[in-house]
């Protein structure tokens, strides 16, 4: 999928997201908030840590837009970190520090941020966490790292604590999408 093969929709929505994610991901967990956004008229740049094609777990694939390195979080209003296997995509972002100081900026200036599955592995890699309260993935070790950077973790299918949204996996999408464009319209009421 290239950007040249996708029209923005004519919404009203003049924001601009940054995925962070990397070969590997999850691919409901990176299209469907990705197209929703598009859907609204907002900017959507895919960050990775090269410039060739990523692919999903099921098969699809993306071109990055810019590599993670390159990444200003100044240009950006919503952050969205998918998940994918204990393996793919999480496990690559969280070791990578511009992606790290990525989430720190965000967190630092109180944007939004959108983490679904095992994406808060990069949120605890950060240490970002202290007092926040959220969810992941069930297994693998997520929710004991998310504890260990002083996280509250819950299970529960969407958890909004301020401007981080995050779910468990790709059936908790439609609560995960719904949250994250609930705090992208406050946005445009600050």
């Amino acid at each position: 999928m290239r950007r040249t093969d996708i029209q923005s929709g004519k919404g009203g929505l003049h924001v601009r997201a940054l995925v962070v994610t990397a070969d590997k991901f999850e691919d409901l967990e990176l299209l469907v908030p990705y197209f929703r956004l598009l859907e609204e008229g907002a900017e959507v740049d895919i960050a990775a840590p090269t410039m060739e094609e990523i692919g999903g777990k099921h098969g699809y694939q993306v071109m990055p837009d810019l590599l993670i390195a390159d990444a200003d979080p100044n240009r950006y209003q919503l952050l969205i970190i998918p998940g994918g296997s204990r393996d793919g995509a999480p496990a690559t972002v969280r070791d990578i520090p511009q992606a790290q100081e990525i989430v720190r900026s965000f967190f630092a200036s109180g944007k939004p941020v959108a983490a679904i599955c095992h994406g808060p592995w990069l949120l605890a890699a950060a240490d970002v966490l202290n007092g926040k309260r959220l969810t992941s993935y069930w297994h693998d070790g997520v929710p004991e790292d998310i504890r260990s950077a002083g996280g509250d973790w819950v299970d529960e299918p969407v958890v909004v604590d301020g401007n981080l949204v995050t779910s468990r996996w790709p059936p908790d999408i439609p609560a995960f999408t719904s949250a994250m464009m609930g705090l992208v319209r406050d946005l445009g009421h600050r």
